[in-house]
């Protein structure tokens, strides 16, 4: 068994779908269940007794503790995370509780109980640590890509969080030899993604008749990985990732935000044509968000050379997955904008806690 937290968040949702597909270990899914966990995501797995689901915060200690000695598992992915940048803005104590506390609770937690196991069982262990390539801080447009000697330097609470447990994870690699595995991925797109993130949102205005707010003038730049493309990078990082190593995970996509968008309408002209015009007379430009990052880009050639991993998507190919995806379930997004995806907790799932 592998212990997964915030499963029910859209990569680690995507992840506890996709290895489940394809292998017989189970998982223990643990999520605190915020505004950004779907449980109709993993509505598949209601009557599967390989996903073992458990509303539970990363914060609780005594909560972990009694998990870890109850199902005994070889490894913990940690996925869970406050990772809204804007939210991080309006309101950044919960970003410090639940991705510096959170995590240290996690990793105190994970170290009571691997530390007494048999020697076998301690080197046969991994705790690998999902986080962002926005630790690093930003780019202008002739530097090189972030790897992962990058020296941190994040410019909002969203990613000097997220640095600050990256910073944890290898103290305890370090200092108690735990051991310890960390990703740092580049913008992730594709099924599930809660509607706040730009490509979901931009695909439900688009189709609402909104207009498309575009941050200042566009020209921001980001590296887009397709969610399967980077649960499969997590699989072969915690397969045979060597402890103590970090991996960068991206797609090789660099693209303005602008351009993002206007990719999203030129798939939609073709797909769901308006009755007038194209979606890209929607488009309108907003005063930008305080501390926007201008460019981020990831140089993924160590997990390429190490573990033989590179991207199965181009953006083309992603992208037209994605919009396809959202064209096709729109069930699961008008209960996420309506906001009944949160009774599926209740319905389904709250006799399970």
């Amino acid at each position: 068994m592998i212990l997964v937290t915030g499963g029910a968040g859209f990569i680690g949702a995507n992840f506890v779908l996709n290895w489940l597909r394809d292998s017989e270990e189970a998982v223990l899914n643990v999520d605190k269940m915020t505004y950004a966990g779907n449980l109709r995501t993993l509505a598949p797995l209601a009557d599967n007794p390989g996903h073992i689901f458990v509303r539970g915060d990363i914060c609780d200690g005594a909560l972990l503790d009694g998990l870890l000695a109850q199902h005994k598992p070889r490894a913990v992915v940690h996925f869970a995370a406050e990772s809204h940048v804007d939210r991080s803005i309006h309101g950044p104590a919960d970003f410090v509780q639940t991705n510096v506390v959170g995590t240290f609770t996690l990793l105190e937690a994970v170290r009571r109980y691997w530390s007494p196991l048999d020697d076998a069982a301690r080197a046969a262990f991994r705790f690998l640590h999902v986080s962002t390539d926005e630790v690093f801080g930003s780019l202008s447009p002739t530097d090189p890509p972030f790897s992962e000697t990058t020296a941190y330097a994040p410019n909002s609470p969203y990613s000097a969080t997220k640095a600050g447990s990256d910073h944890l994870v290898r103290a305890y690699h370090h200092t108690y030899g735990l051991p310890t595995l960390t990703t740092n991925c580049s913008n992730n797109y594709g099924p599930y993604q809660f509607p706040e993130k730009l490509i979901p949102l931009m695909i439900a205005n688009a189709l609402a008749g909104k207009p498309l707010p575009v941050y200042g003038d566009g020209q921001n730049v980001r590296d887009w990985l397709y969610v399967g493309d980077h649960c499969a990078a997590v699989r072969e990082v915690l397969a045979r990732g060597e402890p103590g190593e970090t991996y960068n995970v991206g797609g090789w996509n660099e693209k303005t935000n602008i351009d993002v968008v206007t990719t999203i309408c030129e798939l939609l002209d073709g797909i769901r044509p308006k009755a007038h015009g194209s979606y890209r007379e929607q488009i309108a430009f907003v005063k930008d968000r305080p501390g926007h990052d201008r460019r981020y880009a990831i140089d993924a050639r160590k997990l390429e050379r190490t573990l033989g991993w590179k991207p199965a998507e181009t953006f083309e190919t992603g992208m037209a997955k994605t919009v396809r995806w959202y064209l096709d379930n729109p069930a699961w997004v008008s209960e996420v904008a309506s906001g009944d995806y949160r009774k599926w907790l209740e319905t389904n799932y709250a006799k399970r806690d």
